[in-house]
């Protein structure tokens, strides 16, 4: 079972990483498009235009990546204060009640959403229009893989109210935390504290 949770916390992080790039994209069409239209004088209509969907693509498939890292914000005021189990309770029935059908309505009205685009073959608005369709696939794309996620946190929170504890999660890119960074480098807090007294020494 535990195999299978991480194998979909793999999938999630591999498309949030493949569109992670996305950013790249943007970053340099955007750079383009400033030099070309304040240096040059040679403005493209079709630059907002492909910015907005590289943006809109990017926003919608870090929905299951950020599932995955459980990284979506909640009201951690009380939340942390709760056991596991209690935690697991919460998740459970908030993600019944209110993810589930909400993902569900969001999965089947981008569907046919995109079919809809696709049938016209939808351009967007202006003196060069770029295809629209291909971006609307992304919705319905974003709410498969949080579908998807959303099953397999709703496992763990199974998991957890069985066991008592919250099963392991796959690993990714975490914030830095500063005491296991001194642990790993093998630095006390008194060495900080002497190495401050030796610069400021040498600034005086």
């Amino acid at each position: 079972m535990q195999s299978l949770l991480l194998a979909v916390d793999r999938l999630s992080t591999w498309m949030g990483q493949l569109f992670a790039w996305t950013i790249v994209l943007l970053t340099f069409g955007i750079s383009a498009e400033v030099f070309s239209r304040y240096v040059l004088n040679e403005p493209h209509d079709w630059a907002l235009n492909g910015q907005i969907m590289l943006y809109g693509a990017l926003f919608m498939m870090a929905g299951a990546y950020t599932l995955a890292k459980n990284n979506h914000v909640r009201g951690d005021v009380l939340y942390g204060f709760f056991r596991p189990r209690t935690q697991a309770a919460v998740d459970l029935v908030l993600y019944l009640l209110f993810f589930l059908p909400g993902i569900v309505a969001l999965t089947w009205a981008g569907w046919t959403y995109a079919m809809e685009s696709w049938a016209i073959r939808e351009k967007t608005f202006s003196a060069t229009p770029l295809p629209l369709y291909p971006f609307k696939f992304v919705i319905p794309l974003a709410g498969a893989l949080l579908l998807l996620q959303g099953a397999v946190e709703i496992a763990r929170c199974v998991l957890c109210l069985r066991d008592g504890r919250w099963p392991s999660r796959g690993e990714d890119v975490e914030e830095v935390d500063v005491d296991k960074l001194k642990a790993m480098v093998h630095v006390k807090d008194e060495d900080i504290a002497a190495l401050d007294r030796y610069v400021q020494a040498k600034e005086r």
